[in-house]
């Protein structure tokens, strides 16, 4: 997993406030998007996706301040990264083309669970079921 930690801080440094607003204004399609993921292997990459998208958003909006810059820019990251059709692992493989997506949306969730638990706190989201890798 310290691959995976790895690649996601270094794309994370990458992750501009102009890439935020670009991200904020497709968020409601790329939700959209990511219900219609099928990974039977990744039970919670759905809700994962879903739950750092409206995270980013509620933070962008400034509906919820308290999100640390490096937690958001970390989620927009995975977020990008999920929306991309071709990442370490091809989408496109049976079985395995989301192995990178969920590993990435789970370090995201992992590095800042103190920062998610409060926001999921907050919004009234179950962390549990969010954090549960079944």
């Amino acid at each position: 997993m310290s691959e995976i930690v790895d690649f996601l801080n270094r794309g994370a440094a990458t992750i501009t406030p102009a890439i935020t607003e670009k991200v904020l204004r497709h968020l409601p399609q790329w939700k959209l998007e990511f219900t219609q993921i099928q990974a039977p292997l990744f039970p919670h990459l759905v809700d994962q996706l879903e739950f750092l998208a409206d995270a980013v958003e509620d933070t962008l909006d400034g509906a919820y301040k308290e999100l640390p810059y490096y937690a958001v820019a970390q989620a927009v990251f995975a977020l990008i990264y999920s929306h991309k059709k071709v990442g370490i692992i091809p989408d496109s493989l049976l079985n395995l083309g989301r192995a990178d997506d969920s590993g990435i949306a789970r370090a995201v969730l992992i590095q800042n669970e103190k920062a998610f638990a409060l926001y999921a706190a907050a919004q009234n989201v179950e962390w549990s079921k969010v954090t549960s890798y079944a």
